[in-house]
């Protein structure tokens, strides 16, 4: 009786605490946003504040407005009950309540993404990286901006020889112990386009464009917390190196780079003592004799500077890379686990997403006129909405479906507004399949993919009176999977030498926020009177200073590495594969990417610090490979500036470079006779470098081709000491196959804490 009793006290004293918690709950106060429907104002109200003020007076005496928006969205926030807020949910005019969400400052994603913000205590201490400096290759920088903030940091390297060059609207005053030197180079662009207008560019280092401020930043701006592009992207945005030293070396005008400029600025260079070049540019392919470029780059790296390199902005096509020299390292780029989604809403009732980072006055919530550009120009190319190609009669209070190519994406925007339009839905096409890339529009648009754009193409042709809504975009962040390849990286195989697989690796390039020039919006164009410190921009330019700065790390935990162990140890830790084992997607195809997209993977920066082994390439490798490419002596000066005679009786092969990737170029039918299985046995030759403790490394070969049989000898490698040199052969017997035809496998060495991987790539030629 008495234990029933005490239930009964326990129930009831459960019950009432339960009743006062339920209370306490209503009673409790949670901000929301207020999300207001602009177009449903009562005409009893002389403006939207007002009514905000009416509606939320309406619920609670007592709450106040904390902010009114009235560009990205239409509405107000302010702090309610739950019972409060149910009241207001109810309210006309009202499209939602959403309960605030409190997010962890973090930085503008890369190296969240890439894990350096987890592991900082592996990584190499802040005095080891400030004395590590960048050179980055670009078209200048904007100094004010808090990225190149020198707080903390001592006085330049004494290893410094640079220095600050004054011209048009820079001075000394604008280096400091973080930009420690800043030059640019503009003879032989003159000397083509004639002398420089110092009214609309400036004749110094300063950065009219943007681009070299965004490259630099990337590389090893120092952070800034609450970055953001109109509140997009927010965080704290920092380099890769954020204690590395930036030297810029303004090589890049208005009309373009020249060799001429490029050549002397990296003579000064390694005069300076930079440690890293970083050049986010290329031109076309040229034999390594006629390459100036790679012949500078060839020096630079034999004296110890690593040189990266963008890939190229021409994928998806096969063979488009740029920057193929072995020496260099090459990198394409990949998507990060963010976007910046927007709704597009049809009058069918169906829906898709976008993307945009459009921040102006947004359309109303109710349908708007909906048309195909090409539908409303006199022009055969009027889909692709360029200047002077819609008709404004036709386009007039109308959003207007645009084909990406053949002009700027945000200049299609320009297009529309000026035809009186007031929305552009940008439809990709075959050759970017789903790749959206994010731009900060000047009018209300929604970038979606081919299959997106067909059908909001199918629908307007399917209806008499179509219409659709754009949404506003929002920052998302954990998008799955990535990275992706982006379609624009431009792709392998290598289109000078099969036998080098290019690129290197991939790393994050596409929407990319870091710090940008004041001469110009985030747009760059002209009439685009915005201004900004951070712009989201895309390319494998903005893939290559993330590598670069990655390197700066790398060099200063292990200042004695050699730019090829260097770039050893970020390809041989790269991965390929997601948490799934899947492999890494080409968005351009919606299928599985091959070595040819992302050469040895995406990049792994934490796990490249230790990366056990590595392939250490020397000058003597390098010149034995030209030597395979039959150069002559006087060729051979030509590539490397040096004096070098090719032993006549030794055998050289481009197979035995010692590189941390494979490519096998083999026979195919045709070439054998014509007999489809018949064999071809090929033996390549590596080397690798112990640069961890002692220990035994067995061999891994991975393939799902019968068709290549891998022989790996010897199977393990003891290594006794630091810096031990053991190298092995991989033989391949090759079944013939059709001219074209490709496969893949990967070789790995392990000790069970290191995993040293090489992709391997055959072709059938």
């Amino acid at each position: 009786m008495a234990f029933k009793l005490l239930q009964m006290v326990l129930l009831v004293m459960f019950l009432r605490s339960y009743a006062v918690a339920a209370d306490q709950n209503q009673k409790a106060k949670q901000t929301f946003i207020v999300r207001m429907d602009k177009t449903s104002m009562p005409s009893s109200f002389n403006d939207h504040s007002e009514w905000y003020s009416a509606s939320l007076k309406s619920v609670s005496d007592a709450a106040g407005v904390l902010y009114t928006y009235n560009n990205l969205i239409h509405g107000f926030s302010t702090r309610l009950t739950a019972k409060e807020a149910e009241s207001l949910r109810k309210q006309p005019g009202i499209i939602a309540l959403q309960p605030e969400v409190r997010y962890e400052l973090h930085t503008t994603r890369t190296p969240a993404f890439l894990g350096l913000d987890k592991n900082e205590a592996l990584l190499p201490t802040p005095n080891q990286v400030s004395d590590v400096i960048v050179g980055v290759f670009d078209t200048g920088v904007w100094p004010e901006i808090r990225s190149f903030d020198d707080t903390g940091l001592g006085p330049a390297p004494s290893g410094w020889k640079g220095e600050c060059q004054v011209g048009t609207n820079f001075n000394l005053s604008n280096c400091n112990n973080k930009l420690i030197g800043a030059r640019f180079f503009s003879n032989g662009y003159e000397e083509a386009y004639g002398k420089i207008d110092t009214s609309t560019e400036s004749k110094s280092p300063r950065d009219d464009d943007g681009h070299g401020t965004h490259t630099s930043t990337t590389a090893a701006g120092s952070p800034v917390a609450g970055a953001d592009l109109f509140g997009y992207a927010f965080g704290t945005a920092r380099g890769m190196a954020t204690h590395a030293r930036i030297a810029m070396y303004k090589i890049c005008w208005f009309g373009g780079c020249f060799s001429s400029d490029i050549l002397a600025a990296m003579e000064k260079a390694i005069e300076d003592g930079v440690h890293v070049i970083s050049m986010s540019i290329g031109g076309g392919i040229s034999d390594y004799s006629e390459d100036v470029i790679a012949t500078a780059a060839f020096n630079a790296v034999a004296q110890g500077i690593l040189v990266s390199c963008s890939a190229g902005n021409s994928g998806p096509s096969p063979g488009t890379l740029t920057n193929v020299a072995p020496w260099l390292t090459t990198v394409g780029a990949g998507t990060l686990d963010r976007d910046f989604p927007t709704d597009v809403s049809l009058g069918n009732g169906m829906s898709y997403t976008g993307i945009s980072l459009y921040a102006g006055k947004p359309l109303p919530v109710s349908q708007v006129p909906l048309v195909y550009a090409r539908s409303v120009s006199n022009e055969s190319y009027g889909r692709m909405c360029l200047i002077g190609s819609l008709i404004p009669a036709k386009v007039a209070g109308k959003i207007v479906v645009c084909d990406r190519g053949s002009s700027a994406r945000v200049e299609k925007g320009v297009v529309i507004k000026k035809a009186g339009g007031v929305g552009m839905i940008l439809a990709n096409t075959g050759s970017y399949g789903e790749e959206l890339v994010a731009d900060a529009h000047i009018l209300p648009t929604a970038a979606v993919g081919q299959k997106a754009g067909n059908a909001i193409k199918n629908y307007i042709l399917s209806v008499p009176n179509p219409t659709a809504i754009v949404g506003n975009a929002v920052t998302k962040l954990g998008v799955q999977p990535s990275p992706v390849i982006a379609a624009f990286s431009s792709r392998g195989p290598n289109p000078l030498t099969p036998e080098i697989l290019k690129p290197d690796v991939i790393a994050p390039g596409v929407n990319i926020l870091a710090g940008w020039t004041g001469a110009h919006g985030p747009t760059g164009l002209d009439n685009d009177a915005r201004r900004v410190s951070f712009n989201v921009i895309s390319g494998t330019s903005m893939s290559c200073p993330h590598v670069s700065g990655l390197a700066a790390l790398l060099k200063a935990a292990h200042p004695e590495w050699s730019p090829a162990a260097i770039k050893s140890a970020l390809m041989t830790t790269a991965y390929t594969v997601y948490k799934n084992e899947e492999t890494i997607q080409d968005v351009a195809s919606g299928k599985a990417s091959t070595p040819f997209d992302y050469g040895a993977g995406h990049v792994n920066p934490v796990a490249a610090l230790d990366p056990g082994l590595v392939y250490d390439t020397t000058v003597a490798d390098y010149l034995d490979f030209l030597c395979a490419l039959n150069y002559s002596s006087s060729k051979i000066k030509q590539a490397t500036n040096r004096d070098f005679t090719c032993d006549s009786s030794k055998r050289y092969s481009k197979s035995d470079l010692n590189y941390p990737s494979f490519v096998v170029p083999l026979e195919t039918a045709s070439g054998k006779g014509g007999g489809i299985g018949l064999s071809t046995t090929i033996k390549y030759t590596r080397s690798l470098t112990n640069v961890g403790a002692p220990a035994t490394y067995k061999v891994i070969v991975s393939s799902q081709d019968p068709s290549v049989k891998i022989v790996v000898e010897p199977e393990s490698l003891v290594f006794d000491k630091h810096d031990e040199r053991k190298s092995y052969t991989v033989t391949f017997i090759a079944t013939s196959m059709p001219s074209g035809s490709t496969s893949f496998a990967r070789l790995e060495w392990s000790d069970g804490t290191h995993f040293v991987r090489s992709p391997v790539a055959f072709i059938w030629t």
